[in-house]
């Protein structure tokens, strides 16, 4: 069978075995929003525990990140500008920040490369509510999509060097004119470097901090909001 949601249950059935997925809920301004996945990585300890597995390492899009969680909240705190608004959700991974601009009021196309995250991200929206969104498989190497948004949206989606030029490509050419760009990451390197390269290339950024989890184990993440240079 393929890659999906085990019927009957609250599962995904994977080529390397069935995983059960967990519930996390967003409670922000009187609305409270549901997403599954199979597991959150929230602290620096629990990223590591999932590097160190090889083999059974599910796909980084089906596990909940904090990047998305602090998306999520600043997608929130948007409120009415996101509403009418058209939104791409690039690497969505389980769905939640296109899922909370979508209940918003915004026309969202979420996109992944591979079919199991949006098979998470499918019944995630389903599940909200979320009925204006589209889902599309994309792979930023061979990107193909000709519209325009007036807000892109991207959590955790720096981390790999080799992927910045594609990132930066798909930014100019589908964000409408005024648009934005908000992109989370949990202040990594390689995403510091890529701003700092956009940043000396016209781009107008600013950037707020969230704090994901609790304790000792929480986790800082820094949103970035993205303004595409002055045209020459």
């Amino acid at each position: 069978m393929a890659d999906g949601e085990a019927p009957g249950g609250r599962s995904l059935r994977t080529s390397i075995g069935e995983f059960p997925l967990e519930e996390y809920r967003l409670g922000l301004a009187g609305r409270t929003w549901s997403v599954l996945h199979t597991g959150a990585i929230l602290s620096h300890a629990d990223e590591q525990r999932y590097l160190r597995q090889e083999r059974e390492r599910l796909p980084y899009g089906v596990v909940l990140w904090p990047a998305a969680i602090a998306l999520a909240h600043e997608v929130a705190a948007h409120g009415d500008a996101l509403r009418g608004a058209r939104v791409l959700e690039l690497g969505a991974g389980t769905g939640l920040p296109g899922i909370v601009a979508a209940t918003l009021g915004a026309d969202v196309v979420q996109t992944d490369r591979l079919e199991l995250a949006l098979s998470v991200c499918r019944r995630n929206g389903a599940r909200n509510g979320a009925h204006a969104i589209t889902y599309r498989l994309a792979d930023w190497a061979a990107w193909d999509d000709a519209g325009r948004y007036d807000w892109i949206l991207g959590s955790d989606v720096l981390y790999a060097e080799a992927m910045h030029p594609h990132l930066r490509r798909i930014l100019l050419a589908n964000l409408a004119p005024g648009g934005r760009v908000l992109l989370s990451d949990p202040f990594r390197a390689p995403a510091l470097a890529a701003l700092e390269a956009m940043e000396a290339d016209g781009w107008t950024i600013a950037f707020g901090k969230w704090t994901v989890g609790e304790g000792a184990e929480a986790r800082a993440v820094a949103v970035y909001e993205l303004a595409p240079p002055a045209p020459r």
